[in-house]
């Protein structure tokens, strides 16, 4: 047996000696996604379905998320290969729980929740919500509530139950309740109200969102598909915001026949308007950028309110390897 391992030990030397070997057409990827299809996953969506995954060698599966599907827990108990993290607490709390798991990119620089009301003249900022009821769904009680708290000094007792349900708001005129930015405002405007909408990385929230969480294992024994499923993402998402969309948008619409043209297009709309993609550092990096900067201003503020020990290595949660160096 000690001669197996210590074979098995100078193989792994060896093997980090040599190139890499590049990704080969077997090279099988199943990503899950954060929720049902939609345009928030358009990219990923263009780079499948116009052929830039298989000319990096891979032959990607899309899974779709949804209510009750935890992807946090199928990406560490290794169910599935990749998946979507849709904030910075999904790869740092994989570290907490010991986890080897990174984020290879950030599709959206801008974390896409906001705050809503209807319109009135005393609330033109984040800072004018405080002490108001605010209604929010117990999962984001421990994400960008927690970042509320520390940078508005909202508290728990403003909190109000959101089951997302919109009628609650709609009646009530001095209702301000969470949303994702192409979800909500489209449903009321629907009902011929129009919110104002508070973006929350637009006044500071560092979260990243639709990041692409890949295990360490997988890094380690393919770095360079790891590097081709990020090539092509990237280039997916410029493509699906800026290029021909329809075959992505075809397939998006088969995997969620709930999914409306209308409700895409007003979902590409504002993911352009508010640069989700695109916007910050994107705008001068490239799409799927972060920085180490980004990563160690949303750690500092989550010790800040006690949700990580100050000790814990948050590099752990990242790597910037795989990033097109422009």
């Amino acid at each position: 047996m000690r001669r197996v391992l210590l074979f098995g030990a100078v193989l792994a030397a060896l093997a980090g000696l040599l190139p890499a070997p590049p990704a080969v057409a077997d090279d099988k990827v199943v990503f899950a996604t954060d929720w049902k299809a939609e345009a928030e996953h358009g990219g990923f969506y263009q780079a499948l379905a116009t052929g830039l995954y298989k000319q990096h060698g891979i032959n990607v599966i899309i899974h779709e998320g949804g209510p009750g599907i935890d992807n946090q827990q199928l990406i560490a108990a290794g169910a599935i290969d990749m998946a979507i993290g849709s904030n910075s607490f999904f790869p740092l709390n994989l570290v907490q729980a010991g986890a080897p798991v990174r984020a290879v990119m950030a599709a959206f620089q801008k974390d896409p929740q906001m705050l809503m009301t209807h319109p009135r003249s005393d609330i033109t900022s984040l800072a004018d919500m405080k002490g108001k009821p605010i209604m929010i769904a117990d999962s984001s009680i421990n994400t960008f509530w927690v970042w509320l708290k520390a940078r508005y000094g909202f508290q728990d007792s403003q909190i109000r139950k959101y089951t997302f349900n919109m009628a609650p708001w709609l009646i009530d005129k001095t209702a301000i309740q969470q949303g994702y930015l192409s979800s909500e405002p489209f449903l009321v405007m629907k009902e011929g109200v129009t919110p104002q909408v508070y973006l929350l990385a637009d006044y500071g929230y560092p979260s990243y969102s639709a990041m692409v969480l890949v295990p360490q294992k997988l890094i380690d024994s393919k770095p360079e598909m790891v590097r081709g499923f990020v090539a092509a993402s990237i280039q997916g998402w410029h493509d699906y915001l800026y290029g021909d969309n329809s075959a992505a948008n075809a397939m998006i619409k088969k995997d969620n026949p709930d999914m409306t043209d209308d409700v895409i297009a007003f979902g590409i709309k504002k993911m352009k308007e508010y640069g989700i993609v695109d916007g910050g550092d994107a705008a001068t990096h490239g799409i799927g950028v972060m920085t180490d900067a980004k990563w160690k201003d949303f750690f500092a503020t989550m010790v800040s309110q006690k949700v990580y020990p100050a000790d814990m290595d948050y590099t752990r949660a990242f790597t910037l390897d795989f990033l097109p160096k422009k």
